[in-house]
């Protein structure tokens, strides 16, 4: 659900995470020695080509801590109250800068270990470069979440069915790509779905895709629940 651009644009990397009053300790990453950890509200690094984000942005947040493998596995652990409105949503970050037009191809691969409790969705977030449209695919949802906007219908595409919702937060255009069944792992054809948005529907121009973002919009997560990218790959030509 797309309410505010800065969630995932994470532009405001240098807050400090007393911003939320969060102090946690480095106990909630893996058993297994990570290459890189944080509890920071905005913490990132940059690994393998990929960007992460542990991303706390929503009002209201509890605890949360990102740890990585590599840029392709890494894991949140995250203990959110149980209320109302999204409390964070951390990524993995690959940027293509490319137009619609000028793509060959867009693909991307998943693997994750969620929680079956809690209140989240799995979802992929893509932005064009001037952060005008929002196009999110999800790939699975718990609990009582729900995109922006209105239902556009279904569609196939990409190898997978969803249902489109299109909206707009007061600052983007938000397109929602809801699938129709829950799935933890597969590979998702991302052009297909922009060219449809574009050349099918007319929703947007010929854009310059900058990020491609995939993650977990968690809304609540009370005791503690583990998300976890076994693994993620993001291709383009």
């Amino acid at each position: 659900m797309a309410q505010s651009t800065l969630r995932k644009i994470t532009m405001a990397a240098l807050a400090p995470a007393t911003a939320l009053g969060i102090t946690v300790g480095l106990a909630s990453a893996p058993a297994s020695a990570a290459v890189w950890n944080t509890c920071d509200q905005w913490g990132n690094t940059s690994l393998n080509g990929y960007t992460l984000y542990n991303n706390i942005w929503g009002s209201g947040a509890g605890s949360q801590c990102t740890w990585a493998n590599s840029g392709t596995n890494w894991g949140t652990w995250a203990d959110h109250p149980n209320t109302g409105g999204i409390k964070s949503y951390p990524n993995s970050k690959k940027v293509i800068n490319k137009t619609i037009t000028s793509l060959g191809s867009l693909s991307s691969s998943y693997n994750v270990s969620v929680p079956s409790s809690g209140a989240y969705n799995t979802s992929y977030d893509i932005w064009d470069t001037d952060y005008d449209y929002e196009i999110m695919l999800w790939v699975n949802k718990t609990g009582p979440v729900g995109p922006l906007g209105t239902s556009q219908g279904n569609v196939t595409l990409g190898g997978h069915s969803w249902t489109v919702y299109k909206g707009s937060n007061g600052a983007n255009e938000v397109f929602s790509f809801i699938r129709t069944s829950n799935s933890t792992s597969g590979t998702v054809n991302i052009l297909p779905i922009l060219r449809w948005i574009k050349d099918t529907k007319g929703w947007m121009g010929n854009e310059t895709i900058g990020d491609v973002q995939f993650g977990y919009e968690i809304t609540s997560s009370s005791g503690g629940l583990n998300f976890t990218t076994n693994n993620l790959t993001v291709s383009s030509s």
